[in-house]
């Protein structure tokens, strides 16, 4: 058993409700308050001050009746990982949502699915959130009980059952985690102490107070749960930039930089590799630049820039954020160089952004996708590239999709071209809250030119329903094709050393701008895209490793429209 104990500084008093019965507790000092011991399985809350109502434990690991209701004292979780574990490094991560990855929408539902993913390749399975969130769905970034696993998803025994089904197939887990913001409903937080930070809102609500030292401990003891009680072998960090840190500036650690330092120390207690992966908006190799370099240490970033540049060369869209890229030369740029916005100016955003990538920067630091859950939720339908382009497309799609030099991520049913939406849905239980968000999303559609009325309705029980994979669609065309297509590109890039993730200086490309088609140079291979009307005669002859269909030739070297070849130089 373990003592009730909470961080309170802001009360004046605490007890601690145990199955209905009152229990004082005693400061201790730091704003610290400690109490009687929890036998597992008792339901407990904390009563602050002369407030009648308990509130949940903000480091309980379960909430049975979600996250208004009582916590549910558990016994100390310790994983046992009986795998070495894997690093990144040319592995291919799987990006899935739990609660529409299967029709029933609970981890044991996705674990039934694994071996689907062993048999594409992937070496990561990659969670969205799913710590505790009010209402039924949603995509879990409204997350605000941060140690725990939401039970709609299954609870923390659930979790700890499909992460070992992940490692017993060879398969790592990263776990995506939300420490900028928490959610509207249920978040107690204030109520206990300073989480949060006035005057620092960002996109999302209210940042945390990074400048409290028992505020960034929440979070890294956070983060070294996931490692320690269930065995996840890495994190994304969402949304870093909205990090509000003044740390350096005053002679601190970023909260990063310790983040990654105690993930590194724990890796080499456990004795295997722990993965960060930062989402940063910011274009800067400061996130995996090592410590002892002035970064902060993390293993990886995303990089939205290579999706940009390969979603206009597929589909011509150029709204918004798009414009930049345009110009067919922009993936060239992103599948060499890492950032196309780095020190350059964004239209999009009005201003020169990021930091250039040096020579000597491997490839494999960067996590591209062609496609994501931001990517396509955040379309005002919805929809994936399936919905509009070709089965030839889509399997240029895949080229640029698995052999990215970087570290190349899938959605969930992007392998087979999935013909189901993945909208962004919500089940706030408070009306005005649903009202607010789905009129919040009208309005961020106009900025980007959406017609309003194709915006889906986020609090309507449908649009979660539509956004559900329908996996009766891998033994019917064209998706058997394109999954058969995915497969192979996999295990290519995987047995093909010269499409290992290499240094950016090794990276070299051509591009046809009138005639649209682009040569992407991986030592002795070639990746070739015909995205134009014409046939392409390049000439000369080489050894066929990949091809989009059948007609396309490596002697000669030709390419109908719409393909591509990857091949290697024999000569």
């Amino acid at each position: 058993m373990t003592l009730a104990r909470v961080w309170a500084p802001r009360p004046t008093t605490v007890a601690v409700e145990i199955d209905g019965a009152r229990h004082p507790m005693r400061l201790v000092g730091g704003g610290w308050w400690t109490g009687p011991e929890l036998p597992p399985g008792a339901r407990y809350g904390f009563l602050l001050d002369d407030d009648p109502q308990p509130k949940p434990d903000p480091r309980g690991r379960r909430l049975p009746d979600g996250v208004h209701g009582l916590s549910e004292a558990t016994a100390p979780r310790r994983a046992r990982v009986d795998w070495p574990g894997r690093e990144l490094r040319d592995g291919v991560i799987y990006e899935l949502h739990v609660g529409t990855y299967t029709p029933e929408g609970t981890l044991d539902a996705a674990a039934s699915r694994l071996d689907h993913l062993v048999e594409l390749g992937v070496a990561f399975v990659e969670l969205l959130p799913v710590n505790g969130f009010n209402g039924a769905h949603n995509w879990g970034y409204d997350g605000v009980a941060w140690f725990v696993v939401d039970e709609d998803y299954g609870g923390p025994d659930a979790y700890a059952r499909f992460v070992a089904a992940c490692h017993e197939r060879g398969l790592g887990v990263i776990q995506d985690v939300v420490y900028n913001h928490l959610g509207p409903s249920g978040n107690y937080l204030p109520l206990y102490g300073p989480y949060l930070r006035d005057g620092t809102a960002n996109t999302w609500g209210d940042s945390l107070d990074l400048r409290e030292p028992e505020v960034r401990r929440y979070i890294l003891d956070g983060a070294r749960m996931w490692f320690e009680e269930y065995g996840v072998d890495g994190l994304r960090l969402d949304a870093v930039h909205a990090l509000h840190d003044t740390s350096p500036a005053e002679g601190g650690e970023h909260l990063l930089a310790t983040l990654s330092r105690e993930t590194d120390a724990l890796a080499a207690r456990v004795g295997r590799p722990l993965t960060l992966i930062a989402e940063s908006d910011l274009n800067d190799p400061v996130m995996f630049t090592s410590r002892n370099d002035g970064g902060y240490g993390l293993t990886a970033q995303w990089s939205d820039d290579y999706h940009h540049a390969a979603h206009v060369a597929l589909t011509g869209e150029t709204t918004g954020y798009y414009a930049d890229f345009e110009p067919l030369s922009a993936l060239a740029v992103v599948a060499t160089r890492g950032f196309f916005h780095a020190g350059t100016w964004s239209s999009f955003r009005e201003r020169e952004h990021g930091v250039p990538l040096g020579d000597d920067v491997e490839a494999w630091r960067l996590v591209t996708f062609v496609q994501d859950h931001d990517q396509i939720g955040n379309r005002a339908a919805g929809d994936r590239l399936s919905a509009s382009l070709s089965p030839r497309r889509l399997a240029i799609a895949a080229v640029l999709a698995v052999l990215t030099p970087s570290t190349p991520m899938l959605f969930m049913g992007e392998e087979w071209g999935a013909s189901t939406p993945w909208q962004f849905f919500t089940a706030h239980p408070e009306p005005e809250l649903g009202k607010a968000t789905a009129e919040g999303r009208i309005a961020e559609f106009a900025k980007m030119g959406w017609d309003p009325d194709t915006v889906s309705d986020p609090q309507d029980a449908a649009t979660f329903a539509r956004s559900k994979l329908d996996w009766s669609e891998l033994d019917a065309e064209p998706h058997r094709t394109l999954l058969a297509q995915y497969r192979a590109l996999i295990a290519l890039r995987a047995a093909e050393h010269d499409l290992h993730s290499p240094r950016l200086g090794e990276l070299s490309a051509t591009v046809d701008e009138q005639a649209r088609r682009v040569t992407l140079v991986r030592g002795r291979v070639r990746v070739r895209l015909n995205l134009g009307d014409a046939e392409w005669v390049a000439g000369g002859a080489e050894q066929v490793l990949f091809r989009t269909s059948d007609d396309v030739s490596g002697d000669p070297v030709t390419l109908p429209a719409d393909s591509a070849l990857v091949s290697r130089v024999t000569k």
